[in-house]
C-alpha cells in the first residue's frame, strides 16, 4: 500500500485523484490545497466543480481511501508518491509576459516538498509545464544530498477534456509517463505504471523520456486548437461565398487522413489550457531561436481571437449597426458544455464587446453564472444573470448561443419568439439549432459559417 498525495485540488487534481482512489482501493489518496473553502467543498455534497459523473466517483471513494485535507506539510511527510497539480498561469510581468508560464506556484510546491520530506519520494508533474522543467525540479529537490533523501521526478501530463473528464480518466486514449533512463528513474516509472494498470490496459500506457512527456502535452493541445482555428478560418470564407461550413466540414472529415473530430466551427475555443499552452509553446520556440515556428503557432491564437471579434461584428452589422440600449440574451457563459468553467470563455469575450457597444445584456447558463459573475469583475455590474433562459429572452432583441448546452437546443423557441422584440434575431455561435425551423417561426438567423436566413436584405 502506497500513500499518494496530490498538491492542488483544482479541475485536474480533484477528479484525477478521485478516479485513482476509486480504482486503487489498496492505496491511500490525499488531496491537499491551501484554499480551505475549496477543501471544504470537496468534503461536502456541493463539489467545487461541475463535471458529469464526478459526484458518483467521489461518493465511492471519499472517506474510504480518498481524503481532502489542508495540512499539506504533514501529508508531504507521510506520502510515498506526490502528484503536483498546481496552477501554472501565463506570466503577466517581466520577461516572457503574456506568453511564458508563471512557475512560482510550481517552485513553491517543490521547495515545500523538499523541506518536509524525510523519506525518498516520487514526484509526479501533473501540471502542464514547459519542456525541461523537470530538470529544474530535480535540482531543487536533490539540492541537499547530505540529508540522504532521494527524489525521482516523473512527467505524467493530463489529457482531460472538461465536460468529459471522468470518462477520459476511466477510459483514456493513452496515459503518458516520462522518466529518466537511470535505474531509479526506470523503477519510478514502473511504480506509476502499476497505479494506472489497475484499470488501464497496458498497451495504452506509453512510457517516454522526461522531455518528450513534457512536450507532448503542449503539442497535443496545440494540434487540437489548430484544428479548431482552421475550421473557423474556413467558416469565415463560407459566410462570404454562400458555402455551408457543416457540409464542408463533413466532406473534409470523411477523409481518413483527417477524420471528423474537432471540425465543428464555432465562436471559438476557450478554457484554461489551449491559449495558455500555445502561448507557452510560442515562447519556448522564440527562446530556442525558432521565430518561424513561434509565428506559426501564434497564428492559432490570433485566429481564435479574430473569430470571437468577428462574431460580435456580425451581430452589430445585422442589428442595423447599433446594439446600444438593446436587450440581448447570451445563452451560455461556460467555455463549453458540461462544465461550469468560464476561464477564457468566448461567451465572456463576446459579452465584453457588446458591453463596449452599450448593449443591455442578460446571461443565462445552467452551471456557470457564479463563475461568469466573478470573471467579468466590475463589468458584471452592467449584466443581468438569469438562470431561466425563457426569462432571459423576454423583451430581448436578440439571442446569441455561445455555449453548446443541449438544453438550449431543446427550448420552445416559438414561445420565446412571441416574447421578443421584433424583428427578432438569433445568432448561433455553436450551430446547435434548427435554423430553417427558426426562420419559419420568424427569426432572423445568423449562424457560424452559413448563409444568413433573414426576412429582409
Amino acid at each position: 500500500m502506497s500513500s499518494i498525495l496530490c498538491i492542488g485540488a483544482g479541475y485536474v487534481g480533484g477528479p484525477t485523484m478521485a478516479v485513482i482512489a476509486k480504482n486503487c482501493p489498496q492505496h491511500r489518496v490525499v488531496v491537499v490545497d491551501a484554499n480551505a473553502e475549496r477543501i471544504a467543498a470537496w468534503n461536502s455534497a456541493r463539489l467545487p466543480i461541475y463535471e458529469p459523473g464526478l459526484d458518483q466517483v467521489i461518493a465511492q471513494a471519499r472517506g474510504r481511501n480518498l481524503f481532502f485535507r489542508t495540512d499539506t506539510e504533514a501529508q508531504i511527510a507521510a506520502a510515498d508518491i506526490i502528484f503536483v497539480s498546481v496552477n501554472t498561469p501565463t506570466k503577466t510581468f517581466g520577461e516572457g509576459a503574456g506568453r511564458a508560464a508563471n512557475l512560482q506556484y510550481w517552485e513553491r510546491a517543490a521547495r515545500q516538498i523538499l523541506e518536509h520530506s524525510r523519506t525518498p519520494k516520487i514526484v509526479v508533474e501533473k501540471s502542464t509545464l514547459p519542456v525541461r522543467t523537470a530538470e529544474a525540479m530535480e535540482r531543487i529537490l536533490n539540492s541537499q544530498p547530505g540529508r540522504g533523501v532521494h527524489f525521482d521526478v516523473i512527467s505524467n501530463p493530463e489529457f482531460l477534456a472538461e465536460g468529459s473528464a471522468i470518462h477520459d480518466l476511466e477510459h483514456p486514449d493513452r496515459v503518458l509517463i516520462g522518466g529518466k533512463s537511470t535505474p531509479s528513474g526506470r523503477a519510478a516509472v514502473e511504480q506509476i505504471v502499476a497505479i494506472y494498470e489497475s484499470w488501464v490496459p497496458r498497451e495504452r500506457i506509453i512510457t517516454t523520456n522526461l522531455w518528450s512527456g513534457e512536450l507532448a502535452k503542449l503539442a497535443a493541445n496545440a494540434f487540437l486548437a489548430q484544428r479548431i482555428s482552421s475550421i473557423n478560418a474556413i467558416s469565415a470564407l463560407c459566410e462570404r461565398t454562400g458555402a455551408d461550413i457543416t457540409e464542408v466540414a463533413h466532406a473534409i472529415g470523411t477523409d481518413s487522413r483527417i477524420g471528423p473530430r474537432f471540425l465543428r466551427a464555432s465562436v471559438g475555443f476557450g478554457g484554461s489550457c489551449f491559449r495558455k499552452d500555445i502561448l507557452n509553446l510560442v515562447y519556448l520556440c522564440e527562446h530556442h531561436g525558432l521565430p518561424e515556428v513561434a509565428a506559426y503557432w501564434e497564428q492559432v491564437v490570433l485566429m481564435n481571437e479574430y473569430q470571437q471579434r468577428r462574431f460580435g461584428s456580425v451581430m452589430l452589422e445585422a442589428m442595423f449597426n447599433t446594439v446600444a440600449g438593446k436587450r440581448i440574451a447570451l445563452f451560455g457563459a461556460a467555455f463549453k458544455a458540461n462544465t461550469g468553467d468560464t476561464r477564457e470563455s468566448p461567451a465572456l469575450n463576446v459579452c465584453r464587446e457588446l458591453l463596449d457597444e452599450r448593449a443591455e445584456l442578460v446571461i443565462t447558463d445552467p452551471y456557470a453564472l457564479d463563475n461568469a459573475r466573478a470573471d467579468l469583475g466590475a463589468a458584471a455590474e452592467r449584466v443581468e444573470f438569469e438562470p431561466d433562459p425563457y426569462k432571459a429572452a423576454q423583451g430581448a432583441h436578440a439571442i446569441a448561443i455561445l455555449t453548446e448546452w443541449q438544453q438550449f437546443a431543446e427550448l420552445d423557441y416559438e414561445a420565446i419568439y412571441r416574447d421578443m422584440v421584433k424583428p427578432a434575431f438569433i445568432f448561433d455561435g455553436r450551430n446547435i439549432l434548427d435554423h430553417a425551423q427558426l426562420h419559419r417561426l420568424g427569426f432572423n438567423v445568423y449562424a457560424i459559417g452559413k448563409p444568413p436566413l433573414a426576412h429582409f436584405d
